[in-house]
């Protein structure tokens, strides 16, 4: 199936690893020019060699990246629009705000959540737009969480600000439609990452399991009966990058095997 994005230029935020990173390979190997950025600059080279190797014929470049801070953002939208060309597909993604619940939620976690996972989707939007609208084509996806349709439990700063970051996109994306834009989110179920592994740590730890019986307590939810891999996840938002997807807007796709019961 062709997706019509070859030659497009891509930035994936948080794509050293994980998501982002299996997102980056997916759009790399749909022929797209792909920028990747992380704050672990130690394993960008790393990242980049796999997306290069996903993707022959199109160009890819790495940069450092802290999305907690406006100037850096701003930085890394400059560098990808001399180095690659004016971005054409934006993919937010930042990881998550720390596990806890509303009484381990202090000012500071919260202000972490807010800059790292709210107001990184705004400002790379913001800077991305003019360009998209001046092309009248652009994609926006930012990766969520299955919380926009059912809250999890112990992640009280990452229910609060993924529910932010979808308010703000639906609301955008009947502002922008007009100029051939369009705005989605997608929600993952658990995901085989470092930040499932994660989260499993801190509930093996309230509850003085391990991370194995936790991974297993999660895919045992889950009608599909395991957890996704990053592909998968990756599989959906090219798709909704693509051409085809012209007419679906203002969504937020759950890719979560059946897991979450809300409607």
């Amino acid at each position: 199936m062709d997706l019509g994005i070859a030659g497009k230029v891509a930035l994936v935020g948080a794509s050293a690893g994980g998501l982002g990173l299996a997102v980056a390979r997916r759009l790399a190997m749909e022929g797209c020019h792909v920028a990747i950025c992380d704050k672990d600059a130690a394993r960008l080279d790393r990242a980049l060699d796999e997306v290069q190797a996903a993707g022959p014929h199109g160009r890819a470049k790495a940069y450092p990246v802290d999305l907690t801070r406006a100037e850096s953002i701003a930085a890394l939208v400059d560098r990808v629009k001399a180095d690659l060309g004016p971005i054409a597909i934006l993919v937010t993604n930042s990881g998550g705000p720390p596990p806890g619940t509303f009484a381990e939620a202090t000012d500071d976690k919260w202000h972490l959540g807010y800059e790292l996972t709210f107001m990184s989707a705004v400002r790379l939007i913001r800077l991305v737009l003019p360009g998209m609208q001046a092309a009248e084509w652009g994609r926006i996806i930012n990766f969520a969480s299955r919380a926009l349709r059912e809250p999890i439990e112990n992640l009280m700063i990452s229910n609060g600000m993924r529910l932010a970051v979808a308010g703000m996109a639906k609301t955008l994306a009947t502002e922008v439609a007009a100029f051939g834009i369009t705005v989605n989110n997608i929600g993952p179920g658990p995901t085989l990452t470092d930040r499932a592994i994660e989260l499993a740590a801190a509930r093996a730890r309230k509850k003085g399991t391990s991370v194995e019986a936790e991974l297993a307590a999660t895919a045992a939810r889950i009608p599909r009966g395991r957890l996704a891999t990053p592909e998968e996840q990756a599989a959906a938002a090219a798709f909704l990058a693509s051409n085809l997807a012209g007419h679906i807007n203002g969504v937020s796709l759950l890719v979560d095997g059946g897991e979450t019961r809300a409607l």
